[in-house]
This record gives structure tokens, C-alpha cells and sequence, in this order.
């Protein structure tokens, strides 16, 4: 991990444990607020209309309310923020529990893509080498082929070079055994007469 997520994770960890540290109290006084409230909203007496406004169209002052009234309008006041405060605690949980599950499935997600990454990198560098391997094969073959055709050529030339020379050692050799039966025939014809 780096150090600015574990600078910010210790950071957090330090908030949730200073915010923790009267959790205890918080809730006791929010378990005895609720029981309060409840009690109340069963005797739930008439409240006076506060809002009453004037010909002028301005609110009015409301009259003195009684403590008995204005103990029992704190008291719905508080169960109605306790039971707010409930929901947005249950909100949080909610919206905790599903942070760190998308926190989770990032991570996961990012390593899986440095994976990929570094999968693909090599991949990549896989085909540039294979395609580095044909262009040399292929030069290679190439070579070769021309090598091929070269020789081919040369043995053509070789083959028709031979024929030719085939063809002038015949001339020459029938030219010599005529030229040896004419002295063979000569010396024939002067051996008769002498």
C-alpha cells in the first residue's frame, strides 16, 4: 500500500476512535431520550396553535405555554430526532457496508487490471519478437530461395556448357578418327604399290 493511503487510513482509524471514545454515553442517553419520548406520545396532550397570524398577515406572538405543554412538545420534538437519528444511523451502516464493498471490489478490480496490464506487456512483447523471428525467417528464406534460383541457373549454364562441349569433343574426336583412316587408308594404298 502507499503512504498516502496508509497516512489517510491511519488518520480515520485515529477519527473513529476519538468519536467512539462516549459511545457508551451517547447511547445511554439516546436509549433514555427514546424512553421518554414513547411515554409521552402515550399521553399526548392538545398543543396550542402557535402560528396564529395577525389582519397584517405577520405571525403573532404565541401566548405563554404552560411547562406542562411545552415539556411534552420537547419531549415529541426528541423522539421525533431520535427516531431521525435512527434511520440516518441505519442509513450509515447501509452506505458504510456498501462503501466497503466497493471499496473491496476496486481494489480487486485494480489488481486484476494491473494483471491484465502486465499480461498484456508481455503478450506484447511476445509478438514483437515472433514477428521479428518471420521478418528473419523470411529474409532468410529469401536467401535461400535466391541461393536456389542462383544455382539453378548456374547449373543450366553448367548442363548447356557441357552439351557444348560434348557436341565439340564429338566433332573433334570424329574429325581425328577420319583424319587417322585417311593416313590409315594412305599408308594402306602406299604399302600396295612400294
Amino acid at each position: 500500500m502507499s503512504s498516502w493511503r496508509a497516512e489517510y487510513l491511519t488518520a480515520l482509524q485515529a477519527r473513529d476512535a476519538h468519536e467512539q471514545a462516549n459511545k457508551e454515553i451517547y447511547d445511554a442517553y439516546t436509549r433514555l431520550a427514546d424512553r421518554a419520548a414513547s411515554l409521552s406520545t402515550t399521553q399526548s396532550p392538545k398543543l396550542p396553535e402557535y402560528e396564529k397570524k395577525d389582519k397584517a398577515g405577520r405571525v403573532a406572538i404565541p401566548a405563554p405555554v404552560t411547562s406542562e405543554v411545552s415539556d411534552t412538545q420537547v419531549r415529541q420534538n426528541l423522539a421525533e430526532a431520535q427516531r431521525s437519528r435512527g434511520e440516518l444511523e441505519n442509513r450509515i451502516v447501509a452506505i458504510t457496508s456498501e462503501l466497503e464493498k466497493l471499496q473491496l471490489k476496486s481494489t480487486v478490480d485494480s489488481r486484476r487490471i494491473n494483471e491484465l496490464a502486465t499480461e498484456k506487456s508481455n503478450v506484447v512483447k511476445k509478438l514483437r519478437d515472433r514477428d521479428e523471428e518471420l521478418r528473419g525467417k523470411s529474409k532468410l528464406l529469401e536467401g535461400v530461395h535466391d541461393e536456389t534460383l542462383s544455382l539453378t541457373i548456374e547449373l543450366n549454364m553448367a548442363e548447356d556448357m557441357n552439351k557444348k562441349l560434348k557436341l565439340e569433343n564429338q566433332e573433334l574426336v570424329d574429325r581425328w578418327m577420319a583424319r587417322k583412316a585417311q593416313e590409315a587408308d594412305a599408308m594402306n594404298t602406299a604399302s600396295k604399290f612400294s
